[in-house]
């Protein structure tokens, strides 16, 4: 059966280590002027903030939300997706940016086991604003020992995880030596 050509992002749905899947709290900068969606990956920025994460850069987590005083109306506001360039200056964004989450991701091709273990790169960067969910997938093109994610399984959802068919979904973690948390560095 074919799959759903139907991208979410990274959507959180298992702990390594049998813990509790828990976003912790980042700034974004009043005025930045990139939507992110649930489900996007994101970077930290030097200043303690996140930005949007582009391919290749390192990644801190994937974005859940965020929550400000809406400029226009005053009030306090949650919203799925961050819109760009909103003037705010209490923009606090949620973030899974636990290195031993496992994601479910839909691969942008034919994704199959034999790419378990293997290194992946996300491709898009955009998503939706009715529904605030990112169109980021892995890049089924790239498979190699780097690469921002690492597939360790196909998915098991009956819609999703036929490995003959473009777009099946997979379960990922961040690779180490690509993620914030997992380096042997500061930011500089």
């Amino acid at each position: 059966m074919a799959n759903q050509d139907a991208a979410f992002g990274f959507r959180p749905v298992a702990h390594l280590a049998g813990g509790t899947i828990r976003a912790r709290e980042y700034k974004i900068a009043a005025n930045y002027g990139t939507a992110i969606y649930t489900g996007q990956a994101v970077k930290a920025v030097t200043a303690g903030g996140i930005e949007s994460c582009g391919v290749g850069e390192l990644v801190l987590g994937v974005f859940y939300g965020v929550s400000y005083t809406d400029p226009t109306t005053g009030k306090p506001t949650w919203s799925k997706y961050y819109p760009a360039s909103t003037n705010a200056s209490d923009l606090k964004a949620m973030v899974y940016d636990d290195p031993y989450i496992v994601f479910e991701a839909q691969h942008d091709g034919t994704g199959t086991a034999a790419m378990n273990f293997g290194g992946h790169d996300f491709v898009g960067t955009s998503g939706s604003t009715i529904t605030g969910r990112s169109t980021q997938e892995i890049d089924t093109s790239e498979v190699d020992t780097s690469g921002q994610f690492k597939q360790i399984g196909i998915s098991t959802d009956p819609d999703n995880s036929d490995t003959s068919a473009d777009n099946c979904n997979a379960y990922v973690v961040m690779n180490t030596g690509e993620h914030t948390w997992k380096l042997t560095t500061a930011l500089g």
